[in-house]
C-alpha cells in the first residue's frame, strides 16, 4: 500500500537491510511520490578486527570426564570472551591424528592419540582481543595457581584443555574442528563494559 486512505506512507522491504520508503523531499513523479532508498542498521556495529581473534579450546575427555566443562567455559566468560561455537563430540583417530601430527615423532604420541579418543570432548571457539595469548595464559601449566590446569590438574598426561599456542594455528586447528558455517557471528552487547569501545 502506498499513501492512500489517509494512513500516510508505508514502507516495503527490498534487499536484506535497505527498506524503500517515499523520498524525505516530497519528490514526486506523476503525482505518485518517488521512492527513497533508506539504509536500516540492525544491532550494534560489528565489533573491530582486533576484537575478532578466534582460538581454538578442546575440553578434553578428563574435563568431561570429571564434570568440569561449567567451570572451564565460566573463566572464558568472565574474563570477557565470546564462545562462538561449540560442540560434544566422540573425537575419531584421523581428527586426532590430524590434530597433533606436529607430535607424531614424540614418544608420547601413541598414548596422546589414545587418550584423546578415550571419550568424549567438547571442542569450542573462543573471540577477542588477544584471545589467544590470553586463553593459553589462563590454561596455564599444571601447577601453576590460578590457571585452569593449575587449580583442576595435577599430572601433565591428564591436563584437561587442549588452547591454540599461534594465531596461524588457531585458524588452522579450527579447520579441522568445525566447518566454518558451525562458527556463530553474534554481537556481544556487553562490549562497551569489557573493551571501552
Amino acid at each position: 500500500m502506498g499513501w492512500g486512505q489517509g494512513r500516510g506512507p508505508s514502507t516495503s522491504r527490498g534487499a536484506a537491510g535497505t527498506a524503500w520508503a517515499p523520498a524525505a523531499t516530497g519528490a514526486v513523479s506523476g503525482g505518485v511520490p518517488c521512492p527513497a532508498v533508506v539504509t536500516v542498521t540492525r544491532g550494534p556495529p560489528a565489533a573491530p578486527p582486533a576484537l575478532q581473534e578466534k582460538t581454538l579450546v578442546v575440553a578434553k575427555p578428563d574435563a568431561v570426564q570429571r564434570r568440569l566443562l561449567g567451570d572451564i567455559i565460566r573463566r572464558f566468560e568472565r574474563r570477557g570472551f565470546k564462545l562462538v561455537a561449540m560442540k560434544l563430540l566422540q573425537a575419531d583417530r584421523r581428527l586426532v591424528e590430524q590434530h597433533y601430527e606436529q607430535l607424531r615423532l614424540k614418544p608420547f604420541y601413541p598414548a596422546l592419540v589414545a587418550y584423546m579418543t578415550s571419550g568424549p570432548v567438547v571442542a569450542m571457539v573462543w573471540e577477542g582481543y588477544n584471545a589467544v595469548r590470553c586463553v593459553r595464559a589462563m590454561v596455564g601449566d599444571s601447577g601453576a595457581v590460578g590457571t585452569i590446569r593449575g587449580d583442576l590438574s595435577v599430572h601433565i598426561t591428564r591436563n584437561l584443555v587442549h588452547a591454540s599456542d599461534s594465531v596461524e594455528t588457531a585458524q588452522r586447528e579450527i579447520g579441522f574442528w568445525f566447518p566454518r558455517d558451525e562458527l556463530v557471528a553474534w554481537d556481544s552487547r556487553d562490549r562497551d563494559n569489557i573493551y571501552g569501545l
